[in-house]
């Protein structure tokens, strides 16, 4: 190992030689004290601040040259002295960022400690977090900035909508408090984003497209995603909830489907009309999976049909309707036959604090005379 002390600038630091097999040698700027450059033996050169902190000489790198210029680590050389100064410890700063939990373990710990306690819908928030945020889990909490949420944020408001961005945002925000809850000594990134606004959709599919709707259903060529669309909207169940349906939750005898695990976290009794019970005999009929439309994925049910729904929609010739626009449709002829709000509400699983009595003490006659009635009036708009 060899020192040398010189007058550091680019040309001088570029002329000095590889350190011998096994050592490295050490320079020594003249006029920033401390700052010094290291040479491995295979010519690699570093810029290090040497200084004593605590009691102890400690070697904080700075940056490679010539990445990092000559005024570049004088600069960072004397900042880095004046955190010093002033009682900060790089050393322990960057052995807690190595020590700090990584984002996957806080929210390992956020589900076994809050979710999986206080929340009966946390399956939602492993689902969710499972598909938007498993590029973090390695990474270290604090090294996920505001920016970045404020970016994923745009994106998935962009690629999924608005309504899926806002409770991601929430999901975010509520991860990163109990991690501050639970000791972890930095910022939220999620603070004082702005969700995005919200704005009520009523668009359901009228009547002079349900023929063409229907005709489109009937010549889909996968007939799981055509059987899932149909059983979509004749039950007005949620997306999530219907491609999870299971042969075990539905009674054939009493017509109806029980959903134990919903948004809302209160288990759902959905009536199925004569059309979506036939539709299901059917399928039960050819079915060897414990899941009504069988996929090959992970999951072991149909993933999300999009390219059968974009097939569907072109032939129908129908624009600006999505997958949960079917939920709305039949609520909208659930009103057309006369159903007031409380029973349409029970039979799509609405709850609100004004409504939720009421909803109690509903039995299913109504709702099941309802979703007849309305089913019924879809059936004749095609006919």
């Amino acid at each position: 190992m060899a020192s040398h002390r010189l007058n550091f600038t680019k040309a001088a630091l570029l002329k000095a030689p590889a350190a011998k097999k096994g050592a490295r040698d050490y320079y020594y700027d003249e006029r920033e004290a401390g700052l010094m450059m290291a040479v491995t033996a295979a010519g690699s050169k570093s810029f290090y601040l040497y200084k004593r902190i605590e009691g102890r000489p400690e070697r904080l790198l700075l940056g490679k040259f010539p990445d990092m210029t000559v005024e570049q680590a004088r600069k960072a050389a004397a900042k880095a002295k004046g955190g010093i100064a002033a009682g900060a410890n790089p050393q322990k700063e960057k052995k807690a960022i190595r020590d700090e939990m990584t984002f996957g373990a806080l929210f390992g710990e956020y589900l076994d400690k809050y979710s999986k306690v206080h929340k009966k819908s946390w399956k939602y928030d492993e689902r969710e977090v499972n598909k938007y945020l498993s590029h973090w889990f390695r990474r270290k909490i604090s090294s996920i900035d505001r920016a970045e949420v404020e970016r994923l944020h745009a994106k998935i408001g962009k690629d999924n909508g608005i309504y899926q961005a806002n409770r991601l945002l929430e999901r975010i925000r509520s991860i990163f408090n109990k991690g501050i809850e639970w000791g972890w000594k930095g910022v939220n990134p999620a603070t004082g984003i702005k969700k995005f606004r919200e704005q009520s959709r009523d668009r359901f599919l009228q009547p002079d497209e349900l023929p063409r709707f229907f005709e489109a259903l009937a010549n889909e060529p996968n007939e799981a995603a055509r059987d899932f669309f149909m059983i979509s909207l004749l039950t007005g169940a949620r997306k999530s909830n219907t491609l999870a349906m299971m042969w075990k939750d539905i009674s054939f005898e009493a017509a109806t489907w029980r959903i134990e695990e919903t948004k809302n976290a209160d288990p759902l009794t959905v009536h199925l009309p004569q059309q979506a019970v036939e539709l299901l005999i059917e399928r039960k009929l050819k079915s060897d999976s414990p899941y009504v439309f069988a996929g090959s994925g992970k999951s072991g049910h149909l993933a999300d049909p999009k390219k059968a729904w974009t097939r569907i929609l072109a032939e129908a010739g129908i624009e600006n309707l999505r997958i949960h626009d079917l939920r709305r449709t039949l609520g909208s002829y659930q009103a057309a036959t006369g159903a007031n709000g409380y029973i349409i509400g029970k039979s799509l699983g609405h709850r609100s604090q004004q409504s939720t009595a009421i909803y109690a003490r509903l039995n299913l006659d109504p709702v099941r005379e309802s979703v007849d009635k309305a089913t019924e009036l879809m059936f004749s708009k095609s006919r």
